[in-house]
């Protein structure tokens, strides 16, 4: 019993990043109807961004941790208008849209690669390595701050949507974004406030996945994790991100804790397949026929 609860620890602080990376695939789903992968490579540089405030402006981390943020909003914002704007005003096809990510995400990749280096980098240590123990479970620091600071962004994301005029007119436009436009609403910066949300909690998610383990330039392949997530809950749907980062987390620790670490990859595909042939709105997503 001690072991489950333990892997379901470690399950939730790892589910709790998922979910920052999996609402931002959500968001810009929700509104735009496709799927951003260029999403990925908004959180490797989150994890550079932090990286480097840390190692070479000597940054305190709270202060890190705030610049790393802002630069990746900054850089999902100018993804948006350089990638993706010219299309919405030729109403291009959806397929445009994901040719146009994976460009820019190969782009961002290749930049790192040639300006930076390939080099694996390591995060000075910010915490104490030694866990705290509750009871007999313990508990990383690491891995508390990850699900605390998570669920606090999650929270705010929450409320932000669901109690502000913008946050309303973000859900009007999920619904019908050209209806949204000839109601007076200026979706152009609708569009701009859900990329900007997606951005910033991406520059959330790189830092902590940098100092849990490394950052190199391959490091936004981990959003496949969190694409997968955000089809399990359901794309388009925030609460069914995080319940399906949340679930994903928890299921990948509990095989590799009782079976191996070999097939966490694994289930997590057999989770997509499953979902995309049994229920492919997910658990809590709405009807997409004409989406991509």
């Amino acid at each position: 019993m001690i072991q489950f609860l333990q892997q379901v620890i470690n399950g939730l602080s790892i589910g709790s990043v998922y979910a920052l990376m999996a609402v931002g695939y959500s968001l810009v789903y929700s509104i735009m109807n496709f799927s951003n992968f260029a999403h990925g490579s908004v959180i490797m540089l989150g994890a550079y961004f932090g990286f480097f405030a840390l190692t070479s402006l000597k940054l305190p981390f709270f202060l890190a941790f705030i610049l790393a943020s802002l630069g990746t909003t900054a850089v999902a914002i100018l993804i948006e208008r350089v990638a993706y704007k010219p299309l919405r005003e030729r109403q291009a096809p959806f397929l445009y849209f994901i040719i146009s990510a994976m460009g820019a995400s190969i782009m961002f990749e290749n930049l790192v690669i040639a300006t930076i280096g390939p080099t694996f980098r390591t995060y000075p240590p910010v915490l104490d390595r030694a866990p705290f123990y509750i009871g007999p479970i313990a508990i990383g620091r690491l891995d508390f701050l990850m699900f605390v600071i998570s669920a606090v962004c999650l929270a705010g994301l929450i409320f932000f949507i669901e109690r502000t005029k913008i946050g309303k007119a973000v859900q009007a436009a999920s619904y019908n974004l050209k209806a949204c436009a000839l109601m007076g609403i200026n979706t152009d910066v609708i569009i701009l406030v859900v990329f900007g949300l997606g951005g910033l909690l991406a520059g959330v998610a790189g830092v902590f996945f940098g100092m849990k383990y490394t950052v190199y330039p391959q490091i936004g392949n981990i959003t496949t994790k969190s694409f997968i997530a955000a089809v399990f809950g359901g794309l388009g749907s925030l609460p069914g991100a995080v319940i399906g980062s949340v679930l994903l987390g928890v299921i990948e620790t509990l095989v590799a804790g009782y079976l191996s670490s070999q097939y966490r990859d694994l289930i997590a595909f057999v989770i997509l397949i499953g979902v995309l042939i049994f229920r492919p709105t997910g658990i809590m997503g709405k009807s997409a026929v004409d989406k991509a």
